[in-house]
């Protein structure tokens, strides 16, 4: 099995037109009103319209009203809800669709627990940033941390680029990894040589234990 790549904080089409070209098989629209890499519905349209089939779409949120996510539903042909803040299990599930819910590592002592508490995730999105802290800063966290015992489904972010995520993949085997200032220029501005070398990155990875790895 190979790692899947979601190209987070997406702010122009260009971006997710290369990024999909690249080989990503997700990219992330952030509706979070304070980052440097949030998008209005209009943009957000534009990029979807852009993305082409087979890349997931997926919509970043934190601790937002619920209309504010049920207007971007409404707006927005979304395939995935990403939930960054404090958001409990009942919140991130009314609203009808497949979510993944981040887990804050940098202070998170018993990330299963928190699992535990969203038995309907699809996935578990493992940042460095601390519980109710958007993320994309870049921070990395002690890959030692990660459960190595658990059946759902680990997405590895905080901190990643091209110099350590093929060691990342290696150490924690995740599903996929979530990558957002390490392939940036600029905050939301994508860097066309970076995304390649981080996704050639991460396709090079053989995993020997074939769980997870790049084909």
């Amino acid at each position: 099995m190979r790692t899947r790549v979601k190209i987070c904080g997406l702010t122009r089409p260009e971006d997710a037109i290369e990024a999909a070209s690249l080989g990503a098989d997700a990219i992330g629209l952030v509706f979070h009103d304070a980052s440097p890499r949030a998008v209005d519905v209009a943009t957000a349209r534009a990029i979807r319209d852009a993305v082409p089939p087979f890349v997931t779409v997926t919509a970043l949120f934190l601790d937002a009203p619920a209309e504010r996510v049920r207007g971007v539903l409404d707006a927005v042909a979304v395939d995935l809800l990403q939930f960054h803040g404090r958001e409990p299990a009942a919140y991130c599930e009314d609203f009808g669709r497949r979510y993944i819910k981040v887990v804050p590592m940098r202070d998170t002592r018993d990330p299963v627990a928190l699992m535990r508490e969203h038995p309907k995730a699809s996935g578990f999105v493992l940042d460095g940033h601390g519980a109710g802290e958007q993320g994309g800063g870049g921070a990395v966290f002690d890959w030692t941390t990660v459960p190595e015992a658990t059946s759902r489904w680990i997405i590895l972010a905080g901190g990643l680029h091209a110099g350590n995520v093929a060691t990342a993949i290696r150490q924690v085997r995740p599903w996929a990894v979530d990558v957002s200032s390490g392939v940036e220029s600029a905050p939301g501005v994508k860097d066309a040589r970076r995304l390649a070398s981080f996704i050639s990155e991460v396709q090079g990875v053989q995993d020997v234990r074939g769980n997870a790895a790049a084909s």
